[in-house]
């Protein structure tokens, strides 16, 4: 049997969901539709396929640790994790991932998805991908075009033409259409030759290198300069740089779908949503009788057709309707559900006024767990800190702020300049301005601390590590 090799593709930021995503913790990271996040469901949904080979991830190097142990949370093995320095699009990723699997194998199939989708149909879904992977077999660069059930106009369309002779389910691509206005997209609706643009492809590698060979070869020779400069950090591919940095940046469609003479599209009718926006989670979730989406603890009264999602609280609608209320725990979103797509305006405010809400939620994730703010003033700052068990932070110093740490529950291992010493429950210890440190989990359960830190400049960025087990800079 031959397999085929899934390459998920990790790198975006989902501002149109904020302010739950953010830079820090974007949405296909976030459980949305289920107690899964959006990538462990994008993993999950291929493993009763015994043709599917172990994902080859894709990913923004800031959330490799969070990738990493999603993956171990769901008991997915990744056949390898790439790091990219920085955002190039689709075709870049693509290609990395097209050169390391056709380097192992000539004749792989690779099924490039978005981690970010859902799909409620599953059953649907890999029927899809049987009949495009025998499209892919026969030379195709093959497409998902997902049947249109309503005339969307924030999609791209793909026109199908005539029935692949050498595969059944499947056609020629005869036109990619960019995201049309009402009018247009009704009547593409109406002919049933239109499907919505998924984003989601299955190709042989070496196919996918030849046609971008001939199409963009700007965009493979800079993408396997950075695969041949990459380097093994841990368990993961960090590609080179400055060789990545000098990649076009570039979509799929754009750089080889759009042009190669080779385009298929398989239709699929699979209950696909890329949610897009927090209008898109009201309608493929759950309602009540007056049409609320709700999830957290909500109390509604004389409230219809609402979305609302609380994180922290009790979040109370009265007299409302056609609403997007989302609450986290330093921020609250209210909007009407038609204007949703918009909330990437309120983040390119944030970014312009240089404040942190679009970059980190209070819990702040890192590899040996994480932190949370609870209180601040000034020259003081108070967190709660978790670290797993076996764990440990950097050895580390810092030149305007000293620690005060107190145990809540679980053991810590306390480095202090030359001292060693073990704390547990209710008992603190003290860290001086300018001495090295280090905190560890020695224990078989979670560490709870709580951290108090005083000086001039509390700021993340005042770190100065000697030594780290994550590699970080």
């Amino acid at each position: 049997m031959t397999l085929i090799h899934p390459v998920i593709l990790s790198g975006g930021s989902g501002t149109r969901l904020w302010p739950l995503s953010r830079a820090a913790l974007p949405k296909q990271l976030l459980p949305l539709t289920s107690d899964h996040s959006l990538l462990q469901d994008t993993v999950s949904r291929l493993a009763d396929m015994p043709e599917i080979g172990a994902p080859l991830m894709v990913c923004n190097v800031e959330h490799r640790f969070m990738i990493a142990e999603q993956m171990r949370q769901i008991d997915a093995q990744p056949r390898a994790i790439v790091l990219e320095p920085s955002g190039r699009n689709t075709a870049p990723a693509i290609a990395v991932a097209a050169l390391m699997l056709s380097r192992a194998d000539p004749d792989a199939l690779m099924l490039v998805l978005p981690a970010d989708h859902l799909i409620g149909d599953v059953p649907a879904f890999h029927a899809a991908i049987r009949v495009a992977a025998d499209a892919a077999r026969n030379g195709h660069l093959t497409t998902f075009g997902i049947v249109a059930a309503t005339p969307e106009t924030g999609y791209g369309y793909i026109r199908k033409g005539d029935a692949l002779a050498n595969t059944v389910g499947a056609h020629q691509v005869a036109a990619f259409v960019e995201k049309p206005d009402l009018a247009t997209a009704q009547q593409y609706v109406a002919s049933g030759d239109y499907f919505w643009n998924s984003g989601m492809f299955l190709f042989r590698a070496t196919d996918f290198l030849n046609e971008l060979k001939t199409l963009r070869p700007d965009i493979l020779d800079a993408s396997r300069a950075a695969l041949d400069a990459a380097t093994l950090d841990l368990d993961f591919v960090r590609l080179d740089p400055a060789a990545f940095e000098a990649c076009p940046s570039e979509s799929v469609d754009y750089a080889v779908m759009e042009h190669t003479r080779c385009a298929a599209v398989v239709p699929a009718d699979m209950a696909w949503n890329d949610i897009g926006a927090w209008s898109a989670l009201w309608e493929v979730g759950a309602k009540d009788d007056a049409g609320n989406a709700v999830r957290g603890d909500v109390m509604l009264e004389n409230a219809h057709d609402n979305f609302v999602r609380a994180e922290t609280r009790l979040v109370a609608l009265l007299g409302v309707s056609g609403l997007v209320v989302v609450e986290t725990a330093d921020v609250v979103l209210v909007a009407q559900k038609d204007c949703v797509q918009d909330v990437k305006k309120l983040v390119d405010r944030l970014k312009a006024a240089k404040r942190c809400e679009h970059l980190l939620h209070k819990q702040v994730y890192r590899p040996w767990g994480w932190y949370e703010g609870i209180d601040e003033g000034e020259r003081f700052q108070v967190k709660r800190i978790m670290v797993k068990p076996g764990e440990k932070l950097s050895l580390q110093m810092h030149h305007h702020r000293a620690e005060h740490w107190i145990v809540v529950s679980g053991t810590a291992r306390v480095t202090c300049g030359e001292d060693i010493s073990l704390l547990t429950e209710n008992q603190s210890t003290y860290i001086p301005l300018g001495t090295s440190h280090r905190l560890e989990n020695p224990g078989k359960v979670d560490l709870h601390m709580i951290e108090v830190q005083s000086g001039s400049y509390l700021g993340e960025d005042d770190i100065v590590r000697f030594e780290d087990i994550y590699k970080r800079t």
